[in-house]
C-alpha cells in the first residue's frame, strides 16, 4: 500500500514539472509570496543603493530649486539656479576646461595603452610580462594626491627634473604650471601617466582572448606585425575600446583632486574644471543650491555616457 503512494506521488510529481506547476507538499497550498521571494535576497542591496545613491541624488535635485546655503533653511527659487547657469561665464569656463581636459586625456590614453597593451602582449608574453605589467600598473595604485604633489615637484620653474633635464638641452626654463595654457596640457598629461596602466590591463586581458589561429592563419597569407594588428586586433578589441573611452570620458569629467593638488584651479582659474567649480560654489561661497543645479547637470552628462555606453556595446 505505501509502495502505491509512493509511485502515485512520484507520478504527480512528474506531472507537475511537466505542465509547469508547483511542486510542493501534499496538502500544502503553495505560498503567495513565494514568487516574490528573491527580493529579500537583494532587499539588503537595495537599501544601501536607496541610502548611498538614490536619495543623495534626489536630495540635489530638490537643493538645486532652492536658494539654499549651510546658514540658512533652503527657500524655493524654482528653475532659477538653472538660468544663472546660462549666464554664468565661470561656469561656462569651467565647462570649456573639462571639454579640452577631456579631449586631450582620452585619446591619447586610449591609444597609447592599446598600442603598448600590444608590445606587452607580443614581446613579452612569455618573459618578463608579469613585471612589465605591474610597472606599468604602479602609477595606477598611487594617490591622486601623491601623484599630483610629486609631479609638481618634478615641474617646479626652479630645480624641478625637467626644467633641469631642458636645461642641459639649452632650453630655457619653463613655467609650466604657471600660465594655463601649459598648466591644463600638463594637468591632462599626468592624468594619461595615472590612468595608461588601468587600461593597458584591460586591452591586454582582451588581446588574450584573441585566437592565436587567426595571427597564424594571416601569418600565412603574408600578413605582417603592423598588418595585423590594423586588421585584426584593433577590429576584435571594438567593444574593448568603447569601453575603454566611456570610462575613460566618465573620469575625466569627475576630476579634481589631480587638479587640485597640482594647480588648485589656477593660474587664474585656467584649470578650474566642473567638479572644482562644483566645490567652490558648495564650500567657499556657501551656495549649496546653485552648487546643486551644476552637480545636477553634470549628473546628466554622466548619466547620457553611460546610457550611450549601455546601448553601444549591446549593439551587435
Amino acid at each position: 500500500m505505501t509502495t502505491n503512494r509512493t509511485q502515485a506521488s512520484a507520478v504527480q510529481a512528474d506531472a507537475d514539472v511537466g505542465t509547469g506547476r508547483t511542486v510542493g507538499k501534499p496538502g500544502r497550498r503553495p505560498s503567495k509570496l513565494r514568487p516574490f521571494s528573491g527580493v529579500w535576497y537583494v532587499m539588503p542591496s537595495l537599501v544601501v543603493i536607496a541610502v548611498v545613491i538614490v536619495t543623495p541624488i534626489l536630495l540635489s535635485a530638490y537643493y538645486s530649486l532652492t536658494d539654499y546655503s549651510l546658514l540658512r533653511s533652503p527657500s524655493w527659487v524654482g528653475p532659477d539656479n538653472y538660468r544663472t547657469l546660462l549666464s554664468d561665464g565661470a561656469f561656462r569656463q569651467a565647462m570649456w576646461q573639462t571639454l579640452v581636459y577631456t579631449f586631450i586625456s582620452v585619446p591619447l590614453q586610449t591609444v597609447l595603452a592599446l598600442v603598448i597593451a600590444a608590445m606587452v602582449a607580443r614581446r613579452t608574453r612569455h618573459r618578463f610580462g608579469a613585471f612589465v605589467r605591474s610597472a606599468l600598473f604602479i602609477p595606477v595604485i598611487a594617490s591622486m594626491v601623491i601623484v599630483g604633489s610629486v609631479w609638481r615637484y618634478l615641474l617646479a620653474t626652479d630645480h624641478g627634473l625637467v626644467n633641469t633635464v631642458l636645461g642641459v638641452a639649452g632650453i630655457d626654463n619653463v613655467n609650466w604650471l604657471g600660465q594655463p595654457v601649459t598648466a591644463l596640457v600638463v594637468v591632462s598629461l599626468v592624468t594619461v601617466w595615472k590612468n595608461i596602466g588601468y587600461f593597458l590591463v584591460i586591452y591586454y586581458a582582451g588581446m588574450l582572448a584573441i585566437p592565436n589561429e587567426i595571427y597564424e592563419a594571416s601569418s600565412i597569407d603574408g600578413a605582417g606585425g603592423i598588418r595585423q594588428f590594423w586588421s585584426i586586433t584593433i577590429p576584435s578589441l571594438r567593444p574593448v575600446t568603447l569601453l575603454v573611452v566611456i570610462l575613460g570620458t566618465i573620469w575625466s569629467f569627475q576630476v579634481f583632486d589631480l587638479v587640485y593638488t597640482m594647480t588648485a584651479g589656477g593660474p587664474g582659474g585656467g584649470t578650474v574644471t566642473l567638479v572644482m567649480a562644483i566645490y567652490g560654489a558648495a564650500f567657499q561661497n556657501m551656495q549649496m543650491g546653485y552648487a546643486s543645479a551644476m552637480a545636477m547637470v553634470l549628473f546628466v552628462i554622466v548619466f547620457l555616457v553611460s546610457f550611450a555606453q549601455r546601448v553601444l556595446l549591446n549593439r551587435k
